[in-house]
């Protein structure tokens, strides 16, 4: 792991001006509570496919992406990994009180990690209740999306899982500049093809058709190898097997 000086890959040293503030766990933080987290933070870097951390390595840290996208996985006994979830800017890594990482987590982009030093964190949570109350929203948005994802890969069609993680990318990119998806929005795919199909229990081929059919449909369009354009949202969403509202159709 590399520390850095803040650079221009997360455009701003300044908690006021980061990317992720209005969504990282120092959301609802004063000015004075985030010069007590200035004092205790600091900066690391991850180029694709480097490890941030291995499940059961001790946790020294709890840190917020800032930029890029990472995976959590679990590795099984007989060495087969199963990807559990992904980790986009402003998701929190860590658990404060747990000595130990639960999952591995691995750089699946270049990313940046704005990390705190482990119990001056928990220390700082005890005597801070914004910082506790947004890990604790953000705990209960993360069960809530993992619930969502049961549904994704346990009753949706294939066709319908490449829409679900379209949308969910495209809404999760929207959120960071604080304005909502709307039609025509494009952002780059974090994911290669494999990715895909290892994250939602399908096949290369079935992706890489699935894809290619939503292109051909209209519903999304390519541009080069990882940017999406989307015309329109509310197709996109139809696509998904899920209500306007993100209910799942019966």
């Amino acid at each position: 792991m590399n520390d850095i000086s803040f650079n221009t890959r997360a455009n701003t040293r300044d908690c006021g001006t980061c990317p992720i503030r209005h969504r990282a766990v120092c959301a609802r933080c004063q000015p004075d509570e985030l010069e007590q987290l200035d004092a205790i933070k600091y900066y690391r870097t991850f180029e694709a496919g480097q490890p941030v951390i291995w499940s059961g390595d001790p946790m020294e840290f709890v840190s917020s992406v800032v930029s890029g996208i990472a995976t959590l996985s679990q590795t099984m006994e007989d060495g087969r990994t199963q990807m559990v979830g992904l980790l986009l800017p402003s998701d929190f890594i860590g658990r404060p009180g747990r000595n130990t990482a639960p999952f591995d987590v691995v750089a699946v982009t270049d990313l940046t990690l704005c990390c705190f030093r482990k119990t001056p964190f928990e220390n700082m949570m005890e005597k801070t209740p914004a910082i506790g109350t947004r890990l604790l929203q953000m705990t209960l948005d993360e069960l809530d999306s993992a619930r969502e994802w049961m549904i994704v890969l346990g009753r949706k069609t294939a066709r319908e899982k490449i829409a679900s993680l379209l949308t969910i990318l495209a809404r999760r990119d929207a959120s960071l500049h604080v304005k909502p998806p709307r039609d025509g929005m494009s952002f780059e795919l974090p994911l290669t093809r494999e990715s895909m199909a290892d994250y939602l229990g399908l096949t290369l081929e079935t992706v890489s058709r699935q894809v290619s059919a939503l292109k051909k449909s209209g519903v999304i369009e390519l541009q080069g190898k990882r940017r999406v354009i989307i015309p329109d949202l509310n197709r996109l969403i139809s696509e998904t097997g899920d209500d306007m509202d993100g209910g799942l159709i019966t």
